[in-house]
């Protein structure tokens, strides 16, 4: 014997079909209404601007922007409108925004114009934030929001102690403390700007992008070039590891992140994890410690 279709037995009976279509449409109401409840994190580098959205711990997307001091707060309202379209983001679905800077002619600049799109005012990382780091330098103040931004991260995601490498125009090495304190670090040239300059720099060297050649001995200017930058670069950041587990007297874990960093890991002989969003996820860590409860 033939079963009938479920929905034709709803059909043929009035008040179950009725009970039927009820529940299809508020089901369906439920899930037209659930949205996701996002923070924007925006992290102003010398070269770009990430802006990401954040949900729980959870990084829905990422999207990068030129750095330029000449643009107005209503361009950069522009270039966070267009953001927002491509990834459907409706101002409903954003809680707030945080910021940190290294480019301080442009905090106020991207802060206005987040305020154009997103009623509440933006946090911005400096004096008077709460993040939680203990920082033992000789002048906390002058500690960079990006290291302070990126410890964090790590300090809530990995074991200490542990070394934090940031390779974006400059590589900075930033190290925590079996005590989780930070206390110190090193910058250094980033790769690109380092390959730049010698260009710059020189009359008969081209610029030239950074990628790897085939070998490390190179048998022409412009393999010799990108030898001497990249697998340079990598052996620079292998060297500083050691050196820094050397003076902390112990084994640290390594966390890599930055615009660069993918270019230049697979060349380091170092054991280094790949955080591609530690900046972001620290935003957003020190977003929370910051709302009233």
């Amino acid at each position: 014997m033939k079963t009938a279709p479920f929905f034709l037995y709803y059909a043929q009976n009035d008040t179950c079909f009725s009970c039927f279509i009820m529940i299809f449409f508020l089901h369906n109401i439920v899930l037209t209404e659930r949205q996701i409840v996002m923070i924007i994190a925006v992290d102003i580098g010398n070269t770009n601007i990430v802006v990401g959205g954040i949900e729980a711990d959870h990084v829905l997307f990422t999207e990068r922007l030129s750095t330029r001091t000449d643009k107005t707060e209503l361009e950069y309202a522009i270039d966070f409108k267009l953001i927002f379209e491509l990834h459907s983001i409706s101002r409903a679905q954003v809680e707030g925004s945080i910021i940190s800077s290294v480019v301080l002619p442009l905090s106020n600049i991207i802060k206005t114009a987040l305020t154009k799109l997103i009623p509440k005012e933006p946090l911005i990382v400096g004096p008077g934030v709460k993040t939680g780091l203990s920082i033992r330098i000789d002048n906390p103040t002058q500690l960079g929001s990006d290291l302070v931004v990126t410890a964090v991260a790590a300090i809530a995601a990995y074991p200490v102690p542990s070394i934090i490498i940031d390779m974006g125009t400059a590589t900075t090495f930033s190290v925590i403390n079996d005590k989780r304190q930070y206390i110190g670090g090193a910058i250094a040239p980033g790769a690109a700007v380092a390959l730049n300059s010698l260009s710059s720099q020189t009359s008969q060297l081209p610029f030239i992008s950074l990628e790897a050649p085939k070998h490390v001995i190179g048998s022409n200017t412009i393999d010799c070039m990108k030898s001497g930058s990249l697998f340079g670069n990598a052996a620079m950041i292998d060297g500083m590891i050691r050196r820094i587990k050397k003076e902390i007297g112990e084994n640290a874990i390594v966390v890599a992140t930055g615009g660069i960093a993918s270019a230049i890991l697979p060349y380091c002989e170092e054991n280094i994890s790949y955080d591609p969003d530690l900046m972001l996820k620290g935003l957003a860590l020190i977003y929370k410690k910051n709302q009233t409860r």
